[in-house]
């Protein structure tokens, strides 16, 4: 005798199990989308963003070229099959090594630093990456989630580092990271203000959950893909262990590394624009 007689093997469900059956994928449908917003950095926001592939086109459109940018050497990423490898909340005190093994291996990075206990604990590290041709961009001050905030709170967070950074390097920076990738209007409204683009990623190997170098690097490996940025942190202890061996694998599988401004190049980045792979 059969375990359900009143739905036998090949007969139509129920109604009331076929509503129950529609309830559950619509419910599993949506926790897929939160969980792929959040990945991408939107959190429950629809923002509009822009590929660098696509920015670059429309400034080749305009007619622009690329030209060197300070200490860094052009190059196109229409024709170099480019990744920009990125650092966030830094620097700590790993971030020496990780220098270390940049320089030898000539590899450019953006660095999105975090102000209190970071930029403030390590200002003779913030003057050498930006020396070394880094790019040095804004991860705000108590890496607060912007999107919580009010428009003060938000610019105060803000222009704090801007200050800070201003004064150890001599410019302000162009770009940020919103913790979390939370954005919303405001947030946008004031980057724009302080004349900030704002930069998600395509690959995390969420370094924040893990001391496990040769997992960190086996998630990059995996996520990698030409045009893409990574997201990483220098401030945990499995993270710059695993940078040779991403930069090693990469390398072999004919990535140029580049920083976020050279990835857009010919394009600059818009103040209050958030561009996404």
């Amino acid at each position: 005798m059969s375990a359900h007689p009143r739905n036998p093997a090949g007969a139509a469900p129920a109604p009331a199990a076929a509503a129950r059956r529609r309830t559950r994928v619509r419910r599993g449908a949506a926790a897929t989308a939160a969980a792929v917003a959040l990945a991408l950095g939107l959190g429950a926001c629809s923002m509009e963003t822009t590929a660098p592939a696509d920015a670059r086109a429309k400034a080749l459109a305009d007619g622009r070229t690329i030209s060197p940018s300070g200490p860094t050497e052009p190059v196109d990423c229409e024709r170099a099959k480019c990744i920009a490898l990125t650092f966030d909340a830094g620097p700590g005190k790993d971030t020496p090594e990780l220098l270390d093994t940049l320089e030898r291996e000539r590899v450019p990075a953006t660095f999105f630093l975090m102000g209190r206990n970071h930029i403030v604990r390590y200002p003779k590290v913030v003057k050498r990456l930006y020396a070394e041709g880094h790019e040095v961009a804004n991860h705000t001050w108590n890496h607060r989630r912007l999107d919580t905030l009010k428009r003060d709170e938000i610019r105060t967070e803000l222009e704090r580092v801007q200050v800070a950074l201003e004064k150890l390097t001599g410019e302000r920076p162009t770009l940020m990271r919103p913790p979390q990738g939370r954005i919303n209007d405001d947030v946008t409204a004031v980057s724009k203000e302080l004349g900030l683009a704002q930069i998600l990623w395509s690959a995390t190997a969420k370094d924040y959950s893990t001391n496990d170098s040769k997992l960190i690097e086996k998630r990059i490996l995996k996520q990698a893909s030409r045009d893409g940025v990574i997201l990483l942190h220098d401030i945990y202890d499995g993270t710059v262990p695993a940078v040779p061996g991403i930069i090693e694998r990469l390398k072999e599988r004919g990535y140029t590394f580049v920083t976020v401004s050279q990835l857009l190049a010919p394009a600059q980045a818009n103040p209050g624009e958030i561009y996404r792979p």
